[in-house]
């Protein structure tokens, strides 16, 4: 007996290592200077374009999008797998009834009691099998297995963030089309009425029709634009569509210009704001899943200690087996101790360290990436904020000179190609000005995307 105790108490004994965060070498701040103030960016980011369509898209995805159900139903996959691996430190119990009649030779020694050949027997038990944990083997499996849920409750994160910015940016997308397309209304309008001027003054004998057929020539190639900007438009409507799960889906025209741009993080944000990005924490729970896989495969050197039992009742009668004297029970001890395996559980081992190692370095990747996103973001948005004031105001000399070619054409002071070239400069002005507005909104929501779906400066 004192030696059952001294391996009971050997039970405390977990090999493995224990997880430790490891040490990465990153920059203290995003920005240079100190954060003033508390700035925060709500989790649900998406409101802060104040836009009510965009907010029902995003609830939409969140909601029906196939992806998250499939994300969704692996983390139920893995709750159910933490389940299975924690009952492993707990006895199990089955029970039984057994009946059978057996027949004996005649000839067997002893010989059968005269007159019965054939022996009854009915069994009525209980019985179990338990593995003592000495070398913390199914507690590092349970380890695992928890590490193994919340990565997958994590990958689910980034699977919302990722579809959610995605539903963001084709919305803008879809908007930025609505704004082109009512600028080329309007340009196709201005060359309606340069078709129907040049038409007037080769009527009149003021021009010739090569200005007609220039006029034309514009008018057509306008029309081609609002078509084409039509197809992506419709394009756009259907990938939104399969982003919310509604396929029928049809969005009304809007405003791109009314939809806010939201701040910039304040800068001097911390390094440790990155921890909320799930990706991130989704590679430390693998890095932590791989590290208890080491004291998995480290116990499976030592011995084996399993304690069995059993307890019934045995009768020939199956109106006996309740009966006083029919108890049964048997009560076991094994152990197992590797001896020559040739070097299967060492390679085992030497496997779930390099799978460690395989996971620091994705962890320290991931950690690199995000900095990368990071930064890219800031600068993209920056740059783009910047360029729509010198936008502005290209496109305001451009309808300057439009107007005044428009006016010197009509007086007859000059050809109509520097109508046409005014046209195409004020088009693309125009157009380049929505366009601008539409990427500076896009690098809003990567901005949102690679810190984690906000940010708080406290």
């Amino acid at each position: 007996m004192k030696q059952l105790w001294v391996l009971f108490l050997l039970a405390g004994c977990t090999v493995g290592p224990d997880y430790q965060r490891p040490a990465v070498e990153l920059p203290t701040d995003y920005l240079a200077g100190a954060a003033e103030g508390d700035a925060a960016v709500p989790a649900e980011w998406w409101t802060l374009y104040r836009d009510a369509a965009l907010e029902e898209l995003v609830a939409a995805t969140r909601a029906n999008n196939a992806d998250i159900r499939l994300a969704a139903a692996q983390v139920e996959e893995a709750e159910a797998v933490l389940r299975q691996a924690r009952t492993a430190l707990f006895p199990e119990i089955t029970g039984g009834l057994q009946r059978s009649r057996t027949r004996v030779s005649s000839l067997t020694a002893p010989p059968p009691v005269t007159g019965f050949p054939v022996r009854p027997d009915t069994r009525l038990f209980a019985s179990t099998n338990f593995e003592i944990d000495f070398w913390g083997r199914l507690g590092r499996a349970s380890e695992a297995a928890r590490a193994g849920l919340l990565g997958s409750r994590f990958a689910r994160d980034v699977v919302i963030l990722s579809l959610g910015s995605l539903t963001a940016q084709t919305y803008f997308g879809l908007r930025s089309l609505d704004a082109q397309l009512a600028v080329l209304q309007e340009t196709i309008r201005t060359r309606r009425d340069s078709v129907e001027l040049a038409r007037a003054r080769v009527g009149a004998g003021l021009a010739s029709e090569l200005d007609l057929y220039q006029a034309q020539a514009a008018l057509s190639d306008a029309l081609v634009q609002r078509r084409d900007t039509e197809r992506s438009r419709a394009l756009l409507e259907h990938e939104l569509g399969l982003l919310t799960g509604k396929p029928d889906l049809k969005l009304r025209a809007g405003d791109l210009f009314t939809l806010p741009v939201p701040p910039t993080p304040p800068a001097g944000l911390p390094s440790m704001l990155l921890e909320r990005r799930p990706d991130i924490r989704a590679a430390e729970q693998t890095m932590i899943a791989a590290n208890a896989q080491i004291g998995i495969a480290r116990a499976a050197m030592f011995p084996a200690i399993s304690l069995t039992g059993l307890a019934g009742s045995e009768s020939a009668a199956f109106s006996d087996l309740l009966a006083s004297g029919t108890s049964i029970w048997t009560l076991g001890f094994a152990l197992s101790l590797p001896i020559f395996d040739a070097g299967r559980r060492e390679a085992a081992l030497e496997q779930a360290e390099a799978r460690r190692r395989q996971a620091l370095a994705s962890y320290q990747g991931s950690i690199e990436s995000a900095f990368r996103e990071v930064s890219d973001a800031l600068v993209n948005l920056e740059q783009t904020g910047a360029s729509e004031a010198d936008l502005l105001e290209r496109l305001q000399a451009a309808r300057n000179a439009l107007q005044l070619s428009s006016e010197r054409y009509e007086a007859g002071y000059s050809p109509y190609l520097e109508v046409l070239d005014a046209q195409r400069t004020a088009n693309e002005a125009e157009l380049a000005f929505v366009r601008n507005r539409q990427a500076r909104l896009a690098f809003s929501v990567d901005l949102m995307k690679a810190l984690g779906g906000g940010w708080r400066a406290q």
